[in-house]
C-alpha cells in the first residue's frame, strides 16, 4: 500500500513538473508570438513610407542634370575669339550687304575724245644736229669807203681736231682726243689758265688741263684719252678754258 502510495506521488509530482514545463514552454511561445506580432505591426508603417521615399530619391537622382565638366582656360578663350571674329565676319557681310543695294547716283557718259593723228616712232639714232660753237662777234667802225675789223680781246680758234665730227664708234671703244688750240684774241693768256671738262658724257680719263702761257697767235695741243659712252646716238663732250671764251668739244656717234 505504500509502495502504491509512493508511486502514485511519484507519478502526480512528475506530471505536476511536466505540466508545469508546458505551460512554461506555452508562455515563451505566446511571448515570442506576441513580439513578432509587435514588430510586424510596427514595421508596416515603415516599410509604407520607405519605400515611397526611396522610390522619389531615385527619381530625383535621375532627372537631375549632369554635372559640367571642367573646361581647358585656353579652350574657353579660343571659343571667345572665335565667336567675337564670327560676329566681326558678320557684321562687314552685313556692311557690304548694305552697301551694294545703295543706289549709284546717275553719272554722265564720258564725252568720246576725237583720236589725233598717230605719233611718228622716233628712231633710234636722232639726226645730225651740227653742234656749234659761236665766236664772238667783231665789231667793225663805219666810214667813206669801208671799216675795219676789231678783234676780241679773248678768243680761240681750234684745229686739227680728232676725232672728226660724227665719227662712228662702237660702245666702250678707246680712242685719241686731240685738240690744237689757238689763241685768235688780242691779249695774252696768263700761265693756269684751266682748260677743263664741261658738260655732256665724261669719255676722257682726266678731268682739267692747266695751259701754258700763250700770246696772241700761239698755238697749244691737248692729247687726251678717251671711250666711247655705252649708250648709242649721238655722244657730245664739251670743255672750257677758264672765263668762258673759248669751247673745246668732241661730237661721235656710237653704234653696236
Amino acid at each position: 500500500m505504500k509502495l502504491t502510495t509512493a508511486t502514485a506521488f511519484n507519478t502526480a509530482s512528475r506530471m505536476q513538473r511536466s505540466g508545469s514545463r508546458s505551460a512554461s514552454v506555452t508562455a515563451l511561445q505566446n511571448r515570442t508570438s506576441n513580439k513578432q506580432t509587435k514588430e510586424t505591426i510596427m514595421n508596416q508603417p515603415i516599410k509604407r513610407v520607405l519605400f515611397p521615399m526611396m522610390a522619389i530619391i531615385f527619381l530625383i537622382a535621375a532627372c537631375a542634370p549632369a554635372q559640367a565638366p571642367t573646361q581647358d582656360p585656353a579652350e574657353i578663350q579660343r571659343q571667345i575669339q572665335e565667336s567675337v571674329a564670327l560676329t566681326v565676319a558678320a557684321q562687314n557681310a552685313q556692311a557690304t550687304e548694305q552697301q551694294a543695294l545703295i543706289v549709284p547716283s546717275n553719272t554722265p557718259l564720258p564725252t568720246q575724245t576725237e583720236i589725233g593723228a598717230v605719233d611718228t616712232p622716233t628712231p633710234l639714232i636722232p639726226t645730225a644736229t651740227p653742234f656749234v660753237i659761236v665766236p664772238p662777234t667783231s665789231s667793225s667802225s663805219g666810214g667813206g669807203g669801208g671799216g675795219t675789223t676789231v678783234k676780241p680781246e679773248y678768243a680761240c680758234d681750234i684745229i686739227g681736231q680728232r676725232p672728226y665730227d660724227d665719227t662712228y664708234f662702237k660702245p666702250k671703244d678707246t680712242f685719241d682726243v686731240k685738240w690744237t688750240i689757238v689763241n685768235t684774241g688780242t691779249k695774252t693768256w696768263a700761265k693756269g689758265l684751266d682748260l677743263k671738262y664741261q658738260t655732256g658724257p665724261q669719255m676722257t680719263n682726266i678731268n682739267r688741263i692747266e695751259l701754258p702761257e700763250m700770246k696772241p697767235g700761239d698755238q697749244y695741243s691737248v692729247v687726251m684719252d678717251a671711250t666711247a659712252p655705252a649708250d648709242e646716238g649721238y655722244q657730245v663732250m664739251v670743255w672750257v678754258i677758264e672765263g668762258g671764251f673759248c669751247f673745246p668739244y668732241v661730237r661721235i656717234i656710237v653704234e653696236k
